[in-house]
């Protein structure tokens, strides 16, 4: 990574450390789920409501310091972009979550994650002209291989098409948002990341009330403060800080790489869930790890490679670039 631009670095950087900070997400939520009732509409309208007013928290600290103030886009976003970006944003979270109550939450994370690369890589290719060459479509078949061996390795596991069709609803949200914040960002009107964050889960909050509330709003518990901790660290760490990132990173790095790195998110939950959580360590958990790692260290290789070649390639003559593939336990359930 030597050859690597600052720019071009920092934006992997950005993505690792998102794709990493999803990941703990789920470990936060299992916690949350056996402290409380709080169900999984709920937990992600609260996580989308406290993300929120984190990040109008630190919109307003930057306005009111001259010296943390950012540079004003050249082009900003018009609200109706902001909130068709929100709209994306809900679609691919609540149709997982769909995917997950329909036929359980192996099929419909291998489903989900297995599809949303390339859905994303065959976008990119149409849509921006981002090859995926010879060593993309390996690092792509690399992923998928970790991925399925890390999430059906256990076995015991049942396909409903229902669940399915939610899973490939819930890529195709997370695909169109990832080729969107690209395509915005090579034009230079991606906006402030933390503008478009704040306003996706606005959107977002919006959109989960109506459901959490005839699921249960409001926590039962007899840990009050543990739940409240937990639901601050969900919508500071994951939400606010790693969607921040992610929006920053994906408007600067090839839309099929971004879905690569951040499969690195169930990677995070997967040593979580060891280390924390007292899962067992499996060969499984092992092998699926190391093809995923392996995948993302070569795109990441690729990217170094094609940054350091000079100005970014016109569209239909970028390089190859192509995915890898992780685990979710059971924990992992709330990205």
């Amino acid at each position: 990574m030597s050859n690597l631009s600052p720019a071009a670095g920092r934006s992997l950087l950005y993505l690792v450390i998102a794709g990493a900070a999803w990941g703990t997400a789920g470990a936060a939520a299992s916690l949350l789920f056996l402290a409380s009732d709080l169900g999984p509409l709920a937990l992600s309208f609260w996580r989308c409501a406290g993300g929120l007013l984190v990040l109008l928290g630190v919109l307003a600290v930057r306005r009111a310091c001259p010296g943390l103030r950012r540079a004003r886009p050249a082009v900003t976003p018009s609200v109706a972009s902001l909130v068709v970006t929100g709209l994306l944003f809900t679609l691919f979270q609540a149709a997982y979550f769909a995917a997950v109550r329909e036929t359980g939450l192996a099929v419909g994370t291998v489903v989900t994650l297995g599809a949303g690369p390339v859905l994303i890589a065959l976008g990119a290719r149409r849509w921006m002209g981002e090859r995926l060459g010879r060593g993309g479509t390996v690092a792509v078949l690399g992923a998928l291989a970790g991925l399925v061996v890390l999430v059906l390795g256990g076995g015991g596991t049942e396909v409903r098409p229902l669940g399915v069709g939610w899973a490939l609803l819930s890529a195709a949200g997370y695909a169109s948002m990832t080729l969107r914040a690209r395509r915005l960002g090579r034009r230079g009107a991606g906006g402030d990341p933390l503008v478009t964050t704040a306003w996706s889960v606005a959107v977002g909050a919006v959109c989960l009330l109506p459901l959490a509330g005839a699921e249960g709003l409001l926590p039962h518990t007899g840990e009050p403060v543990r739940v409240l901790w937990l639901l601050v660290y969900v919508a500071t760490v994951p939400t606010a800080l790693a969607y921040a990132l992610y929006f920053t990173g994906a408007a600067a790095v090839r839309a099929a790489t971004v879905s690569v790195i951040m499969l690195i998110e169930p990677v995070s939950a997967a040593v979580i869930a060891v280390l924390v959580l007292g899962e067992r360590l499996t060969g499984a958990v092992v092998l699926g790890t190391v093809l995923l790692l392996a995948a993302v260290g070569a795109l990441i290789v690729a990217e170094s490679r094609r940054s350091a070649g000079g100005p970014a390639e016109p569209a239909g003559r970028a390089g190859a670039t192509g995915p890898a593939a992780g685990r979710r336990s059971p924990q992992s359930a709330v990205r």
